[in-house]
């Protein structure tokens, strides 16, 4: 069976070839057009459609079905708005009829015509002259069912957009979404600015880098993981309110709310603290999803959820006593952490800590059953390099993840500005990173250096773009919301599309 479908796809491969050899043969060479007039779209010719004007058009777009009877075809054209039927007729063509019949799937024409509407209702272009702008030389997947393989629809995403056309709206509102986050903080007068991609400390966070080298300076450089460090930076120099969207690269797992490349937004305010972060992550939400949605409250996959402020709150310690049954308030010591962890099921390490382990208790226990937003405080000084100490508790910072279908959104804090505690921090990562953590913080003496000149009291806060949108356009998998999402590659003739299997005459 598989050698009579290779068969035959090898012979409908030949004969495109073959048609574009004869065109080309005839001085009809598609791939030399260069420019075609297009005054109308098909969504827009059907909303302005008026039965006593007879509209004269030009469209193009690809064809992605036709149907031949005897002297007449009906060709289905899309273009980047949607679908539109064109009516093609050998007494009106002449000649190009001919062309016309040559016409395969997946082949992009221009076409100029008069919209009319059919017996059947059907608003409809009657052509009066088309013209083949490009020639398709592979075979779309037919249209019945369509792309569906998930890997082969990320790997051609191009094919996905054709066949599959309401991922295109997914995108769509990505879009939208991205421009309301904009909208939002540039009217609270952030400024948004741009840091470098590329350095010589990945820092920010804890996670691990992309290396590379720079051949002309001879030196190892790393993809950033964040870009908190450079905005606080820009804290000390002046700037009260910063933010910056963009790419951040993480060499870690993959699955589906993580892709070693994605979209991040971080956004500092300096004389604040944590709680007008918690506010403005709040505010957010509710506002894109009112903006973008038209509603506050969401269904994602089947749970409805809704955003509207104020959010939950919850301390870390509050979170692990109600689901893990364990009071991290009456554990004093580290050895004492660790026998309770143990006996939890937790996996421990000789040097790990009161706070390492009550945030891995957290996560173990605690994540799963956040659904609503929840704003998570009280995060231990050993898991947050970056954060101000809570003076009510010197082991714990004033931090919060914000939390929303048991997915972590949002990571903020009053930021660190004492550079004595700061260093003192920086050296504990290093130390971590000597004993295996390849995800412990780097030193960054430059860093140390600027809030030496002075940071103000600052609030700082991260969002994952792409986790947000996931969320706001109900989608299963980060893969869905980002146009070309990391793959490993494989071998040109796995990545084939499907033939089509629609009958042409």
């Amino acid at each position: 069976m598989k050698k009579t479908e290779d068969a035959n796809l090898n012979e409908m491969l030949l004969l495109k070839r073959q048609k574009l050899d004869e065109l080309k043969k005839e001085g009809k060479d598609p791939f030399v057009n260069e420019t075609y007039d297009v005054t109308a779209h098909s969504v827009g010719i059907k909303e302005e459609f008026n039965e006593a004007d007879e509209r004269e058009v030009s469209i193009a777009g690809r064809i992605m079905s036709k149907r031949r009877h005897g002297k007449i075809c009906f060709l289905d054209l899309r273009d980047s708005e949607g679908n539109i039927q064109v009516f093609a007729r050998k007494d009106v063509l002449e000649d190009k009829y001919e062309d016309v019949k040559g016409i395969d799937i997946g082949d992009i024409v221009g076409v100029k015509g008069i919209v009319f509407k059919t017996e059947a209702g059907e608003i409809t272009v009657r052509a009066t002259d088309i013209t083949l702008l490009s020639k398709s030389l592979q075979i779309l997947p037919e249209k019945f069912h369509g792309l569906k393989d998930p890997d082969l629809r990320y790997r051609q995403r191009y094919v996905d957009l054709i066949v599959n056309p309401e991922v295109k709206d997914v995108f769509i509102k990505r879009n939208k979404i991205i421009k309301k986050i904009r909208e939002f903080l540039d009217k609270k007068d952030f400024l948004e600015v741009e840091t470098p991609i590329l350095g010589t400390v990945a820092g920010g966070a804890n996670a691990r880098p992309f290396y590379t080298h720079h051949n002309t300076l001879d030196i190892d450089m790393q993809l950033r993981i964040a870009n908190e460090l450079f905005l606080k930076r820009l804290i000390v120099g002046g700037f009260d309110k910063v933010y910056e969207m963009g790419k951040m690269f993480r060499n870690e797992g993959m699955d589906t709310r993580h892709n070693p490349e994605f979209t991040n937004i971080e956004l500092y305010q300096a004389y604040v603290d944590y709680e007008e972060m918690m506010r403005i992550t709040e505010d957010l939400f509710e506002f894109v999803a009112l903006e973008v949605l038209g509603t506050d409250t969401i269904n994602y996959q089947g749970t409805e959820i809704c955003l509207k402020a104020p959010w939950k709150r919850i301390t870390m310690i509050d979170a692990v006593k109600k689901y893990a049954d364990v009071d991290f308030n009456e554990i004093d010591t580290d050895e004492k952490a660790r026998e309770i962890a143990r006996e939890k099921g937790i996996e421990v390490h000789e040097n790990d800590t009161w706070g390492k382990l009550l945030s891995e208790m957290f996560e173990e226990f605690c994540e799963e059953h956040l659904v609503e937003p929840t704003f998570v405080i009280g995060h231990p000084v050993d898991v947050s390099p970056l954060a101000k100490r809570n003076p009510k508790d010197p082991r714990l910072t004033q931090r919060f993840e914000a939390f929303i279908n048991t997915w972590e959104f949002a990571n903020a804090f009053s930021e660190l500005n004492d550079p004595i505690d700061q260093r003192q921090r920086f050296e504990a990562q290093v130390a971590e990173k000597a004993a295996g953590d390849d995800e412990a913080h780097p030193m960054d003496s430059d860093f140390i250096n600027a809030i030496e000149v002075g940071l103000p009291p600052t609030g700082g806060l991260g969002i994952g773009v792409d986790r947000m949108i996931v969320l706001l356009t109900d989608q299963p998998s980060i893969r869905d919301v980002l146009l070309f999402p990391t793959m490993k590659p494989i071998g040109a003739e796995n990545q084939k599309i499907q033939p089509s299997l629609d009958d042409e005459e």
